[in-house]
């Protein structure tokens, strides 16, 4: 696996790239106490700057955490494809309505009663760092790789991984 440190715009555009395809995320909170808080959180967004979008209640465990502390880790994990990304930053809530109306879709009326559920909220993950795995092929073309530099000693190309900084 080679490696390929990204920064400002570059790196800004891999989390984007990799946030979008790989959807679900586990969101840590509350970092400073073990064990952590941590939920799985769809990305509903990545917008110009960056930041990573997701619709929250305002009740949850992880909304008061991140009012006492934003610092939160993002954790994306997709094996089908061997991609992994994890990323630091800080979270912010908001209960801007237009926000929450340009996020909301369909499928998130399992957990709310529609953009105007009184529960409702809107988090924006601004990152800060990150690292990162990517292959760029399937499980089993990488573990074909693998096999082959096992076999013949020559080191494969199975993908890159590198620190992101925003």
């Amino acid at each position: 696996m080679s490696k390929e440190d990204l920064y400002n715009k570059d790196a800004k555009q891999k989390i984007t790239e990799m946030a979008k395809d790989i959807d679900f995320a586990m969101m840590a909170t509350n970092l400073k106490q073990i064990p952590l808080s941590v939920i799985p959180m769809s990305t509903k967004k990545v917008d110009g700057e960056g930041n990573i979008w997701f619709l929250s209640g305002k009740d949850s465990d992880h909304n008061k955490d991140i009012e006492k502390d934003a610092n939160a880790q993002l954790i994306y994990s997709e094996p089908s494809s061997m991609q992994f990304l994890s990323v630091y930053g800080r979270a912010t809530i908001t209960t801007d309505k237009g926000i929450i109306k340009e996020l909301y879709g369909k499928g998130d009326d399992n957990w709310f009663e529609g953009v105007d559920d009184p529960n409702i909220s809107a988090i924006s993950f601004k990152p800060s760092e990150a690292a990162y795995w990517d292959t760029k092929s399937n499980k089993l073309v990488s573990l074909f790789k693998m096999g082959v530099g096992a076999v013949t000693g020559e080191k494969q190309d199975i993908g890159k991984s590198g620190k992101l900084k925003v």
